[in-house]
């Protein structure tokens, strides 16, 4: 019994002190590659010359061509076999009210494990006209994550100019208080919890607004409003905290923003990252063109791939961390695989939204849906458990 109790004890405490103490926020920065987004394009083979080269473009920025978007490209003649999810996908285009003009574009987001949504669709002139691949605040954004910003807090502004006033002075004054009061983890720098990149490790937050009306934010704004359509109807603005490499944790109304809200999401992106699978966090990645790896390395981007991949395999169990409670994942207007079987009845359902003429809501057959932050509570009540347990077997064991 001594020996069963000394032994557990060992294996609990080994896995606790081997355990990730990065901060949530640098973990993701430096380790975790964005979800690829895919780019449909519909078409019976006619493009112009404009068209032609905005493809082009679009083509040398996707991981095929080795690009820095994380973002595919796909190009469907109509007279080709589509496989079942592009062709359902089509079918339910054709379903809506106008049919589309070719060229057409449907741009496919990641929103969860194994799910997406069609966060934006239009013809190809409006897709070059919206900045699908590329804008200022996307711009804004990467440059303020890789100089030492934790996390960035978008706001979509409304046309109320009072509530845009109200979360953003609200965001400034808790994000500058808690930058100033949240310590750094201990253990950075020790067997599994080492640094790679030379940007600094701070505890730093900002506020960057959107402006609805701008052209050049076409993409972000309806994708984003999609994600939750009824601030929009509402005219309300919408809080995004963004850490990583652009991984948006949620999408929240400025109504359910306050101040204990901000300091559960900081906390949880500033504590140690215990849980290293990315696929078990909350959020979902945007679409941005960034070259992370040489921003963040330098020339020495391949030689850093392998020590990460030898520093993780020196990890022997990831301990889990409670998630912050929140909304389930929001809702969004149009479906992406809507072939695919709903994860949880008790989830939102996620739908697909139309971006040059509104909300337009697909047939509940195209609709799927979004799967609920998991918690993790049980596995903490586990551990916890076991200690409890090997301390009951050494007191009985004298």
């Amino acid at each position: 019994m001594k020996f069963f109790t000394a032994t557990l004890l060992t294996l609990l405490l080994s896995s606790v002190a081997t355990a990730c103490n990065i901060p949530v926020f640098r973990y993701a920065l430096e380790r975790w590659r964005p979800d690829i987004c895919e780019v449909i394009v519909f078409h019976d083979g006619s493009f112009t010359d404009a068209q032609k080269s905005f493809l082009s473009g679009l083509d040398a920025a996707s991981v095929d061509s080795n690009g820095i978007a994380n973002m595919k490209i796909v190009r469907q003649h109509l007279s080709e076999s589509m496989d079942d999810s592009i062709a359902t996908l089509w079918a339910g285009l054709q379903s809506q009210d106008s049919k589309p003009a070719l060229p057409y574009v449907v741009v496919r987001s990641m929103v969860g494990r194994g799910k997406s949504v069609n966060s934006w669709r239009g013809s190809i002139d409006d897709a070059a006209a919206s900045g699908i691949l590329d804008s200022p605040v996307r711009r804004e954004l990467t440059r303020r994550l890789v100089t030492g910003d934790s996390a960035v807090w978008l706001v979509l502004k409304s046309s109320n100019a009072e509530r845009n006033s109200a979360v953003t002075t609200l965001l400034t004054q808790q994000l500058t208080e808690l930058g100033n009061k949240i310590p750094l983890p201990e253990g950075i720098g020790l067997p599994g919890s080492e640094l790679f990149s030379d940007i600094p490790l701070l505890m730093k937050f900002s506020v960057l607004e959107i402006d609805p009306s701008d052209p050049a934010e076409s993409y972000l704004v309806n994708f984003l409003h999609g994600m939750d359509p009824d601030s929009k109807l509402a005219d309300q603005p919408l809080v995004v905290p963004v850490f990583g490499r652009g991984r948006a944790l949620e999408v929240i109304p400025a109504s359910k923003v306050e101040a204990g809200l901000i300091e559960d999401l900081t906390l949880f992106l500033c504590g140690a990252c215990s849980c290293q699978v990315k696929d078990m966090n909350p959020g979902f990645d945007l679409l941005l063109a960034k070259d992370w790896n040489t921003e963040l390395f330098g020339e020495d981007a391949d030689d850093v791939a392998e020590k990460m991949k030898s520093a993780a395999e020196d990890i022997a169990l990831p301990e889990l961390v409670l998630i912050p409670p929140g909304r389930n994942s929001a809702k969004a207007t149009q479906v992406a695989k809507d072939d695919e079987p709903a994860v949880s009845a008790s989830a939102e359902s996620v739908s697909a939204h139309q971006p040059v003429d509104g909300f337009k809501h697909v047939p509940d057959e195209f609709s799927v849906s979004a799967p609920a932050t998991k918690s993790t509570g049980f596995v903490v009540w586990v551990i916890i458990g076991l200690i409890g347990f090997a301390a009951l077997a050494a007191l009985f064991s004298r």
